[in-house]
Parts: structure tokens; C-alpha cells; sequence
């Protein structure tokens, strides 16, 4: 590919954005609030039209033909191409990566709550989801089903991280997500009480109500907690009502990402009457 540069050791500064991928701790530290890595050709795709701005990419040989077309995107025109062979690459990166592909773009600025509030009728909340993946799942069922924001919580995961952007599908860079401070976050729910929302906190069964029985207000966050210990009792106490999905007694529980999936369906499904 023309233009390309090829990067022959894992300590060219060139490729510094992409070093210790691995390392959640490390990325933090080396990405800050200024951006971020993208991985994969879905995730690219999303990536283009989601207004955030390339800093440059790193391939894998065997995927420069495949990402050529793309330098034909008015988003893509003049970053830098590095390519890496495979040892390469592993050195960079801390893992093997074979076909890797993968884009360094500047973060965007995180939205308020009030700002989220201000401007969105279906909003979904996050309490303590540390899981990369589950918040990247959830990310992309909310672009699907038409939810407007997300408000993560202090202690979820980062919104940018490598492989929420992955399991999302680049969807989460479409989406507008708030992270309020410790601070702010022991009153968020009142904040979105207060632009007229009510909050539904999902809770277990026997102390809820069924989310299919429920007539969809107007404004409403959906509060979904960690896979193990649930929404928080401060979060839960403040909430509008508790919701359930009613299941078969012979599953304990849904996954969050599952069950995220089929609230916003029959929330969906009742707004759609």
C-alpha cells in the first residue's frame, strides 16, 4: 500500500498509542482522556460515522488489502498506515494479534447528565458494570432498540475501552454516554427525576414487577446493576419502581446484557402499539 510505514521494532514512538493493550491499568494510563483504540472492521465502519477523529491505524500484512478501500474515506485521508509483522506486532500490542487491525481516534468529550436529560426520552443506567464486554453488549441492544443515552456509574468500566468498542460493535461510538463524578453520581437518579423522568430499577423476582405487565412512561432510565451483586441499594431505594423479567424457575438469572436485550424489546414493543 502506498504511503504505508512499515515499523520494525515494538519501540518506534510511532506506534506508541497502541503499546500494552492488554494492560487495562497501562491503557489508562497511557490513553488518558485523549483516545482511544479501535479493533476491527465492523468497529471501523462505526467508527467513520460517528464523528470522532483518526489518529492513525496499525495492521497486520495480510489486512493492508482489505483496509485500502478505506483510505478512501474522507476520515481516513493522511493518517499515518503503520504495518507490523506478526512478532511485531505481538511485542507492541503484549498478545498475539495475527490479523490485528486497529485504529487509534481521539476521544470525545463525555456528555452530563443534564445534558443527556435534556435531550433524551429513553435513557439506560449502568451501577458498578465493570465488565468490558457486558457494557459493549448492552451499548449495542440500546442502539437498537432506540435508547438515547447511557449514564455509566464511577466504577463501570471505561466507555472507551478496546474491547467494550469491540463487543459493541463500534455502536457505543454512536452513542452519548455520561460518567459522572462519585459525587454527582449519589444523586443521578434524582437529577433525572427531576427533567421529568421516572427510573426503573431491574430486581430480582417476588420483589418487582413484571416488566411486561408495565405501561412505558413517557421518560424513562433503566437501571441495570452488576452481573453478581446487582443494582446498589442507594441506586435501588431511589428508583421510581423495581422491574423483573419473569423467567422459568429452572435459570437462576439472565446475564445483564440479556436481560438488557429484552427490556428494551418490550419497551419497544409498547411504545410500538
Amino acid at each position: 500500500m502506498n504511503g504505508a510505514i512499515a515499523v520494525t521494532s515494538a519501540d518506534d514512538p510511532l506506534v506508541s498509542d497502541y503499546r500494552q493493550l492488554g494492560n487495562r491499568a497501562a491503557r489508562r494510563q497511557i490513553e488518558g482522556d485523549e483516545f482511544f483504540i479501535s479493533e476491527g472492521w465492523m468497529s471501523i465502519e462505526r467508527l467513520c460515522d460517528s464523528g470522532h477523529r483518526f489518529r492513525s491505524a496499525l495492521l497486520s500484512p495480510s489486512r493492508v488489502k482489505r483496509f485500502q478501500p478505506f483510505l478512501g474515506r474522507p476520515e481516513l485521508q493522511d493518517i499515518p498506515v503503520y504495518v507490523a509483522e506478526r512478532d511485531v506486532m505481538h511485542d507492541i500490542v503484549g498478545f498475539d494479534l495475527p490479523r490485528g487491525v486497529l485504529i487509534s481516534a481521539d476521544r470525545r468529550p463525555l456528555a452530563t447528565v443534564d445534558e443527556l436529560a435534556a435531550t433524551s426520552n429513553r435513557l439506560v443506567v449502568l451501577d458498578g458494570l465493570d465488565d468490558d464486554e457486558s457494557v459493549g453488549a448492552i451499548a449495542r441492544v440500546a442502539r437498537a432498540f432506540g435508547i438515547d443515552g447511557m449514564v455509566l456509574s464511577p466504577t463501570c468500566t471505561d466507555p472507551y475501552h478496546r474491547r467494550t468498542v469491540r463487543v459493541s460493535m463500534g455502536e457505543i461510538l454512536q452513542m452519548r454516554v455520561a460518567q459522572p463524578n462519585p459525587t454527582e453520581w449519589l444523586d443521578v437518579l434524582k437529577a433525572l427525576h427531576r427533567h421529568g423522568f421516572q427510573s426503573w430499577a431491574m430486581a430480582p423476582a417476588g420483589q418487582a414487577d413484571s416488566v411486561w405487565d408495565m405501561a412505558t412512561p413517557e421518560r424513562l432510565a433503566v437501571v441495570f446493576g452488576a452481573e453478581n451483586s446487582g443494582v446498589g441499594p442507594q441506586t435501588l431505594a431511589a428508583a421510581t419502581r423495581w422491574i423483573t423479567i419473569p423467567i422459568g424457575p429452572s435459570v437462576g438469572t439472565l446475564n445483564v446484557g440479556q436481560a438488557a436485550a429484552i427490556t428494551f424489546a418490550a419497551l419497544a414493543r409498547d411504545t410500538r402499539r
